[in-house]
């Protein structure tokens, strides 16, 4: 028979510890319950160790529904081991190598080929046929496993095309002068340029007579393979 104070632990990442002296009240408590919909569960034995917070008071921890909920570094803490989060994958990691995080080297990144339709690629024409000067056509022949093509956009400044996890700008303005920032060699030798003008990393380089711009807004991608797309990135036949 399991011990009474074996203490049921859910782990609820972005929960510091300082927090979690069942401070939630019930409404709170239902909604991170719906969140973690007590798909990861483990067991810490209460007897051996008490969460503390940074000045050495013991924490309550959370009590709902028959569950006792515990902060993660909590939890890591008891285990003694380095707690992450990885956004790409959206997992926590306890410990180091006991998750797969995304790939992080060439190597490791897989593409596919960008398929435009007849129709989408007469509209990658005309978008770039609106600037004067501008009028050749460059567009991302590759793209990251599980994205899509959605559609192209011209703007005021240059030509966007806009995929399910990244975005790729086309201009012959370079914005990237302005910010400081870490240059990198593309696989094709080509030399790049990583920066964050808000919180989305940025990478920039030079093609032919214009600057490609890729970024990934719901930042799923890793700068590995947003700088694996980039070596595909090329003129189009008309």
């Amino acid at each position: 028979m399991k011990s009474k104070k074996m203490i049921i632990a859910t782990m609820v990442f972005g929960m510091t510890v300082t927090g979690a002296a069942g401070v939630y009240a019930g409404t709170n408590m239902e909604r991170i319950s719906a969140y973690l919909n007590h798909s990861i569960g483990f067991k810490v034995n209460g007897a051996a160790y008490t969460p503390v917070d940074n000045n050495g008071k013991k924490l309550a921890p959370i009590t709902y529904k028959d569950t006792t909920y515990l902060p993660v570094r909590a939890v890591a803490d008891a285990l003694k081991v380095p707690v992450t989060f990885n956004a790409s994958t959206n997992e926590v990691i306890l410990g180091s190598g006991s998750a797969t995080p995304a790939p992080d080297n060439g190597s490791a990144v897989k593409l596919t080929a960008v398929q435009y339709s007849t129709a989408q690629k007469e509209q990658i024409i005309k978008a770039f046929a609106n600037f004067q000067g501008f009028e050749t056509a460059y567009a991302p022949t590759q793209m990251t496993s599980g994205d899509a093509f959605q559609k192209v956009a011209g703007g005021d400044d240059g030509v966007s095309f806009l995929f399910t996890k990244m975005r790729v700008n086309v201009s012959p303005r370079d914005y990237a002068y302005a910010y400081d920032g870490t240059t990198v060699k593309l696989s094709n030798g080509t030399e790049a340029k990583w920066y964050t003008p808000s919180d989305i990393p940025m990478l920039t380089f030079k093609l032919a007579d214009r600057f490609v711009t890729i970024s990934s807004p719901d930042q799923s991608l890793s700068k590995a393979q947003m700088e694996k797309v980039a070596v595909g990135v090329e003129k189009q036949s008309k």
